[in-house]
């Protein structure tokens, strides 16, 4: 097989990612999954001339320098996909993340309506966070795309590579990529705000520089969406301060009470009947919320989270439970969802995990599950075999 067979048989099989490793066959990540593709061991040298393959003579030198490189690549008009090529112990290796080009709607994430509220505000900071591969880039494209079609703005983004890419329509859309467009995200973002934007992404929110740039940039009249690694809203904001020195949190503190608009806390679980869905975890800037920021009480906002619901805010364990009951996520996958939403996992348990799913004896893998519908009736299901459905 050549790189563009692998590619295209990726994509056939709704997979998330391609891994090459020296040493072993292709392998392919479908709805969470590891599976081997049913091929020869691949060697470095196999590798190695896919890599070049697709790699500029620039990035090869790179990539030869720096043992690893991060770009982006075309199949056609069909995929992208983002691009990781290192270096092991055996000799080369890579990951191609799939990116579809037909960008998803909102509805068809299926994300809470809040979100369309967060993609049609003027100024401050919109944050989506989660673990990789959670969906948070395919996220933010589709609230990008709702602007795009709906709202005649200038877009700009700033990422490592460019994932998603969107034709301008009813708003201009500007992608920069760092290391081709621009030297770095905390120099594109000091030449963005003379760039005349209404909005600015950033791809990742990495250092003490970017985010505060990116603070400056909400506070100054712009809408700002950017990304972080943390597992919950109220980690993000602890996340965001902690980046700065002690002595400059307590401004940290007072530009991100005046900016922040919502923060969206992510993950993806297996659907029932295949594929994934995502759950969701959200903080909207309320005045309540500004004050905990500002007061430095991050560890209320559970429960403002929990009783906010008017507002759109909603607790990851109370989103996994809605989840259940409308039969999307079976009880299995809903305890294992619960038991990775506290900030600290020894805090979680099983016994904790039935508790807040609503009690009982949690079936085996080779139990039906008799899920209570909320009518008076009930669903049985089989658990689903690995690797079926759809790749969010």
């Amino acid at each position: 097989m050549d790189l563009t067979q692998l590619l295209a048989f990726t994509m056939q099989n709704d997979a998330s990612d391609l891994h090459l490793s020296s040493g072993n066959p292709p392998i392919i990540r479908v709805n969470g999954k590891m599976k081997r593709v049913k091929a020869d061991a691949l060697d470095s040298d196999d590798i190695r001339t896919m890599l070049y393959s697709v790699m500029t003579e620039e990035q090869r030198s790179e990539y030869e320098n720096n043992m690893e490189l991060d770009f982006a690549i075309a199949l056609g008009e069909k995929a992208r996909f983002r691009v990781n090529g290192f270096t092991t112990r055996l000799g080369a290796a890579a990951v191609f993340r799939t990116i579809p080009t037909v960008i998803p709607t909102m509805e068809e994430l299926g994300l809470p309506p809040v979100m369309r509220r967060f993609a049609e505000l003027e100024k401050g900071l919109v944050l989506v966070t989660g673990p990789t591969g959670s969906g948070k880039s395919t996220t933010l494209a589709s609230m990008i795309n709702y602007i795009n079609l709906t709202q005649g703005k200038h877009v700009l983004t700033i990422e490592d590579p460019v994932e998603f890419f969107h034709n301008s329509k009813k708003s201009l859309i500007n992608h920069r990529e760092v290391g081709q467009d621009t030297k770095s995200f905390a120099r594109a973002l000091k030449s963005a705000l003379r760039e005349d934007p209404d909005v600015i992404l950033v791809g990742e929110m990495r250092d003490h520089e970017t985010i505060s740039l990116a603070l400056t940039a909400a506070e100054t009249g712009h809408l700002v969406f950017g990304t972080l690694h943390s597992n919950s809203a109220s980690k993000t904001i602890d996340r965001i301060i902690d980046v700065f020195p002690s002595g400059d949190k307590e401004m940290v503190r007072a530009m991100l009470s005046s900016s922040i608009q919502g923060v969206i806390a992510q993950t993806l679980l297996k659907k029932e009947g295949g594929g994934r869905i995502g759950a969701f975890e959200i903080l909207v800037g309320t005045n309540a919320v500004r004050n905990l920021i500002r007061e430095n009480q991050v560890p209320q906002m559970y429960s403002m989270m929990q009783t906010g619901s008017r507002y759109g805010m909603i607790t990851m364990e109370d989103n996994i439970k809605d989840l259940l009951e409308a039969g999307l996520i079976d009880k299995d996958e809903a305890r294992r969802a619960v038991m990775k939403t506290s900030d600290e996992s020894e805090d979680r348990d099983e016994d904790y995990a039935d508790t807040s799913l609503g009690g009982g004896r949690m079936p085996s893998e080779e139990d039906a599950y008799d899920i209570n519908m909320g009518d008076g009736s009930s669903k049985v299901s089989k658990p689903k075999k690995d690797g079926e459905g759809y790749s969010f």
